[in-house]
């Protein structure tokens, strides 16, 4: 998944939990925020308007990262209250970047397909499996 086709479909998925997603789909999102919010921290301190601008950013991406985030953790196996760790002080944060940085699950889990078939909503059809 490429960085726009990532931002697509977070944000069409705005309210949505449930099913899983790549790590290139949560990271390139991140990655958009991340750009967006710079820009943005830019911009206010060269108007001096007080971070409005980067405190817009941030509202506009809060929930869909939180979602991303939760279908990234389905794609490992965990369950989405994982992401509660993050408020552990020190090390919360730290394992919550592992936890969305591990590899997803190859087959089915039971948060559903992998991300990428047509069953899990990618978009994309699975390979067909090798000739016998």
């Amino acid at each position: 998944m490429g960085f726009g086709d990532a931002i697509k479909t977070c944000f069409s998925k705005f309210f949505v939990a449930d099913g899983r997603a790549s790590r290139p789909e949560y990271w390139w999102f991140f990655l958009s925020e991340f750009i967006l919010w710079a820009i943005a921290v830019t911009i206010d301190m060269a108007l001096s308007t007080g971070y409005i601008l980067a405190s817009i950013v941030g509202l506009i991406y809060f929930i869909p990262l939180i979602t991303a985030a939760i279908r990234r953790l389905h794609d490992t196996g965990r369950s989405g209250w994982w992401y509660l760790i993050v408020f552990v002080p020190f090390v919360g944060f730290i394992i919550l970047i592992v936890f969305l940085a591990t590899q997803g699950n190859p087959g089915q889990n039971e948060y559903g397909p992998p991300p990428g078939t047509v069953a899990g909503g990618g978009g994309m059809v699975a390979p067909p499996p090798p000739p016998a």
